[in-house]
């Protein structure tokens, strides 16, 4: 039986799954979005979301803890230096995995997981869709009737 086995196990040996996911999460921390199957991205939000709460706090004791989980100097570097300053307000959800589709070879499921703040694209169309604002279809045809009547008496004007 499997009582209270919820973590995916990713058909590895427990020292093989942690070196899998420490180094994906250093990739996920280098490069901001990484490319792998939905199950090592599912494994891995879990496995970095934790690191990235413990890098808000920058004291000796939580560098020591994070560097333990990814033995990567530059990458804890990165973590707490940039990704802790844009990650500050945030209460939780740094990450964001996107299904992709299967993979042609053996139809694995495929996805991208990104660190959230860092994606420009989907920060620009958030901004554009908050500046839009709902007209009524009825609303737009009165300024447009107004504004070429107006452009229309100033013609008008000016040819006199």
């Amino acid at each position: 039986m499997r009582h209270n086995k919820k973590f995916n196990h990713l058909g590895r040996t427990a020292p093989h799954r942690a070196a899998l996911l420490s180094n994906l999460a250093i990739a996920l921390i280098e490069h901001k979005r990484i490319t792998t199957t939905l199950a090592k991205a599912k494994a891995l939000k879990k496995f970095v979301e934790p690191l990235i709460t413990r890098s808000k706090e920058d004291t000796t004791n939580s560098r020591r803890v994070v560097f333990r989980y990814l033995q990567n100097k530059e990458a804890v570097t990165e973590l707490f230096k940039n990704i802790s300053v844009k990650v500050g307000d945030r209460p939780g959800g740094y990450t964001r995995v996107i299904k992709l589709g299967t993979r042609q070879g053996d139809a694995a499921e495929m996805a991208f997981i990104e660190l959230v703040d860092f994606d420009e694209n989907m920060a620009k169309t958030l901004k554009t869709e908050v500046k839009k604002t709902r007209r009524s279809r009825r609303s737009t045809k009165k300024v447009e009737s107004e504004t070429s009547d107006n452009v229309a008496t100033s013609e008008e004007t000016k040819a006199e």
